[in-house]
Order: C-alpha cells, then sequence, then structure tokens
C-alpha cells in the first residue's frame, strides 16, 4: 500500500492565511503550524501559484467563457 498518498490526502493543505502574532494568539496552542514570512523562502513563488491558480478556476467556471 502506497502509505504516502494517504498520508498526503489526511495532511493535505487547505488553507492559507496571512495573520498577525495577535490572530494566532486567538487561534490559541492548537493551530501549531505557523511560518513567518520572513522564514518563508518561497513566499513570493506561493502567493503567485494562489493567484495564477484562482485566475484559472475563475476563468474554468465562468459560464461566459464556456
Amino acid at each position: 500500500m502506497d502509505y504516502t498518498a494517504e498520508y498526503s490526502m489526511q495532511e493535505r493543505i487547505v488553507a492559507v492565511g496571512l495573520l498577525t502574532k495577535r490572530d494566532l494568539s486567538l487561534l490559541g496552542p492548537t493551530f501549531d503550524r505557523a511560518w513567518p514570512v520572513e522564514e518563508a523562502p518561497a513566499f513570493s513563488e506561493l502567493l503567485r501559484a494562489i493567484d495564477d491558480a484562482d485566475r484559472l478556476l475563475k476563468k474554468e467556471t465562468d459560464p461566459k467563457r464556456r
């Protein structure tokens, strides 16, 4: 069995957000995966990829373009 595929489906990313320290404190200790922007070396590329995916999704779901 391919455990890698099973793990990736259970642990897939469901949200990316920009939060302040106050936001993180409100989320509490159960929110345990946060990386400061200055420690994310490919952050600009990540934002670009999200924007590209969003544009593509809008293009594919726009009834005027079908």
